[in-house]
């Protein structure tokens, strides 16, 4: 393992690569996730025959915050091509899982050059897709809350700012993410030039019905026995929640390796 800090839009942004060989494969962890908590169980099988580039948002993991700057997907966005044009990269496969799906599908919508094959993850295209309690939740987070979880201690052992004052003001940022607007449009999603598998769980904070749309939006809902299976394709982890949506590690590796290593159509 290789790592590194970009510097980026004012911060000092982490990342890590793994392994080598093929389209790098960049990993988007979710909100107060990083690298380790999100992917750590699916880093070996998925570094092993490509490169994997992880890296931490702002406030996250081992990249510092910025007074006064929000959390926002295009924010972040920007801070990944930022990343990408460090390492001179041209073009990657993505994976992201909730604020990491949503910046993947930012990236996938406006920066489509950027973008060989994404993954998105345990998030909507529009918040018509989430569930109302799910994001009261989010919005109510204190620090009490995540006492004595791997999150707190993740926090505490690698942020530039260990202490929970600025771990509040974490979860207040978070509490205040700017998805951006009012989402995207059905054609936006049906513009998305790169395939894309949508993960989600059967418990997860998407409802099944919003995926079910995003998956059709997506070429998906055919008969492929007559038609051909479709570029973009869906799964669904059983008994899976939005927390714990990539802890089913065999099924998400046989899903994302596929998919990734498939050959075009």
């Amino acid at each position: 393992m290789q790592t590194g800090y970009a510097e980026v839009n004012g911060l000092r942004m982490y990342y890590e690569v793994h392994g080598e060989g093929g389209t790098p494969l960049l990993l988007l962890h979710g909100g107060l996730f990083n690298i380790d908590l999100q992917f750590g169980p699916l880093l070996p099988g998925l570094s092993e025959g490509r490169q994997v580039i992880a890296t931490d948002f702002q406030a996250h993991g081992r990249t510092n915050d910025v007074d006064g700057r929000p959390l926002g997907t295009a924010d972040l966005a920007s801070d990944v091509v930022g990343l990408l044009q460090h390492l001179e990269l041209a073009q990657v496969d993505l994976f992201g899982f909730s604020v990491g799906g949503a910046v993947a599908l930012h990236l996938a919508i406006r920066h489509p050059e950027l973008v060989r094959k994404a993954v998105i993850s345990s998030v909507s295209f529009h918040p018509d897709g989430d569930r109302v309690e799910n994001t009261g939740a989010v919005g109510e987070m204190k620090v009490e809350m995540i006492a004595g979880t791997p999150m707190e201690a993740d926090y505490l052992a690698k942020s530039p700012h260990p202490d929970h004052d600025h771990l509040q003001t974490l979860l207040d940022k978070l509490g205040g993410y700017d998805i951006g607007g009012d989402g995207w449009s059905e054609d936006d999603i049906r513009s998305i030039t790169a395939p894309t598998l949508l993960t989600f769980g059967d418990c997860d904070a998407v409802k099944l019905e919003h995926v079910v749309r995003f998956q059709q939006l997506r070429g998906g809902d055919v008969n492929g026995d007559f038609t051909g299976v479709p570029p973009s394709q869906l799964v669904v982890f059983p008994g899976t929640t939005h927390f714990n949506g990539l802890s089913r590690t065999a099924m998400v590796l046989d899903a994302v390796t596929t998919f990734l290593d498939a050959e075009p159509a």
